[in-house]
Order: C-alpha cells, then structure tokens, then sequence
C-alpha cells in the first residue's frame, strides 16, 4: 500500500530525500535468501571490486552506517592519544557531531576561520608551531570536507596542494567527503581526481545524501593504514551484520555512475535556483553555488513566512542567511515553486 507523504518537498537537507529506485532495487536483489554476516557476503566482495575501480588497486573500502561514524573510524586510523586535527572552524567534525572527535577520538581540534570553508597551505603550516612541544597537542592529521560546509568545492589542484603541504610535515590528510559526489559532478571530474590522485590518504564516501539509505563507506587509499582498519569499525559500533544491505546500496552508486548522475542533477536543480534569485534586490548569494547547496540572505522578516510552506534551515540568523538544499529527487517543478513562493512573499 503506497501512502501518500504529508510533507512538501523538504529544502532543508538532501538527508530528507527519499531512496533512489535503482538503489532500492538492489537491496531487494540482496534480500534474496540468506547470506553470511558482518561482509562475509558476495555483494561486499563485489564493494571491493567497485571500490578498486574507482579508486585504484591500493584502495580499500570499509561500508559503515551513518557518515559521523565514518568520520570516526577514517580518523582514528590516523591519530595518536595526544594527536590534534587542523580543519575549518566550519567543519562538520568541529560543529555538527556532538564533540564526537574529542569525546571518542579523544583529541584537539584545531580549527580555523575561512572565508569560504576551504583550507589553503598556509592555514596548515601556522598550525605547526608547536610540533615537539610536550606541553601542546601534536598535529596529526589534516582533515577537509569535499564538499564544504558553506558549499564550496576544492579542485584537484588545491587537495593536492594541502597534501603535498601535510605529507612535508609528516601529517595525512583525512577527507569528509560526505557530499563528494556532488563536487566531482560540478568539477567534471573522476572521483580518484580528487582523492587517490591528490593526494589524499583516507576519506569517507558518502552515499545517503545521495540517494542511498544509512549507507556510507570509509575509503583507505594510504595502504599502511588499512590493517586496523576493520578493528576501528567494530569498535566504533559501525561493522553492520546485515553488511550486504549496505554494500549493495554503495555498490550501485558506483555502477555506471549512478554517484554521478544522482548529483549532477541535484547540482543543476540548486544551479537553477539560484538563477531565479538573480533579480530579486532583496535576496543576494552568501557563497558561490558549487553543489547542491544555495546559501542566500534575505531580510530577516520573511525567513519565517518562508518557512510556513517550505522546510529549510536559517544558516546565520543574525545576518538573515539561509540554507537552501536540492537533492536527486527534486524537479524543476519544486524549484519553480519554491521560486515563486519566495517572490510572493517578498512583495507582500
């Protein structure tokens, strides 16, 4: 029995986007039978296979369930008891997961303020200063999110930079690539461009803000880190049992570029978007439009009147900032909509 949702087309995050078909499809074919547990099932051998192809033959894929807990694990491969992370002060590790990283990970976070929520060289090397001092948190890992929290996208060229950067400092580099999809498709580039190719070292590959359901997968391109890899997964309560639910799920993202299709269009749906807000004088782009993400500021007053037909997020209530996100599912339909809604609301 098919229910029909309560709920309009949500602007607030791709997280509230429903299961691609081709996805769903391939968690019925997994369904089929039994299977043995914890990826010891064909359809996580078959992951491996997908994961080599797309990342080159060092690469090793771990599936988890949720991209916090990705995070966790893809970090901890890295970092010592008295280690530290440099990220933006933006980053999802430092602002939207509870303390995860210091509490579980049990280590400092160095953070640092952006314009545009991407790090550059320098923000590294002015972290260094303490390397040696027992009296300070060592550096340790360099951690970037792919795409950034304010939208934005890193080239090939900028990663390898902040690798190059890290590596001269004994340092890796961690990527939060929970929306790494969306930066590939609006960079026209291959996924192993911006990880395996730039230098990265181990990254988390984000699938449920693209059309899977609690599927992500952490990716271990620095061969030398990979053995404790599947410890750091049990420990960190992220080994599924039922793993071939998931690894079925990531591995049709990665046939025939279903990652990349599913993107390009969320991407186009926010580029079209934010085409509709270029003539109204009121709204202007806090941020470039690289991804699925439109951050716009408008008066303040009508950020509620908005919000009574249309569910998004208030970025910075003080500057009247807004967050308006597409995902996979979203038509032009919606977004002419939401257009024209937005349009009523400012001449009222």
């Amino acid at each position: 029995m098919l229910i029909d949702s309560p709920y309009p087309k949500s602007f607030a995050s791709d997280n509230h986007a429903g299961v691609h078909p081709d996805i769903l499809k391939a968690m019925a074919a997994a369904n089929d039978g039994d299977a043995p547990a914890y990826g010891g099932d064909a359809w996580t051998t078959a992951l491996d296979g997908h994961v080599q192809s797309a990342f080159g033959p060092d690469a090793t894929g771990f599936a988890v369930l949720n991209g916090a807990g990705a995070n966790m694990v893809g970090l901890a491969l890295m970092l010592g008891r008295y280690d530290a992370i440099i990220c933006a002060d933006t980053a999802h590790i430092a602002t939207h997961e509870a303390g995860a990283a210091e509490r579980l990970l049990g280590v400092k976070l160095m953070t640092v303020p952006t314009a545009d929520g991407k790090l550059v060289p320098d923000d590294i090397r002015c972290r260094l200063s303490g390397v040696g001092n027992p009296h300070e948190s060592q550096p340790r890992v360099v951690s970037i999110s792919q795409v950034t929290e304010l939208g934005t996208c890193y080239t090939p060229d900028e990663i390898s930079a902040l690798a190059d950067t890290a590596h001269e400092a004994g340092l890796f580099l961690y990527m939060d690539g929970a929306r790494i999809a969306n930066a590939a498709a609006f960079l026209n580039c291959s996924l192993r461009e911006i990880t395996t190719d730039a230098g990265v070292d181990v990254f988390s590959f984000g699938g449920t803000k693209n059309g899977a359901l609690a599927a992500e997968a952490v990716i271990v391109l620095e061969p030398s880190l990979s053995p404790g890899a599947p410890f750091l997964r049990r420990q960190s309560l992220q080994l599924a049992s039922k793993m071939r639910f998931i690894s079925a799920q990531l591995s049709a993202l990665l046939t025939d570029d279903l990652w990349r299709t599913n993107a390009a269009h969320a991407n186009a749906m926010a580029a079209r978007l934010a085409a509709g807000l270029t003539d109204l004088p009121d709204v202007t782009l806090a941020y470039p439009v690289q991804s699925n993400a439109v951050f716009a500021t408008l008066p303040q007053e009508v950020i509620p009147q908005l919000q009574e037909h249309f569910t998004f997020h208030t970025w910075d209530p003080a500057a009247g900032t807004v967050r308006w996100m597409t995902a996979f599912d979203t038509t032009p339909t919606h977004i002419d909509a939401f257009l024209t809604t937005i349009r009523s609301t400012l001449q009222t």
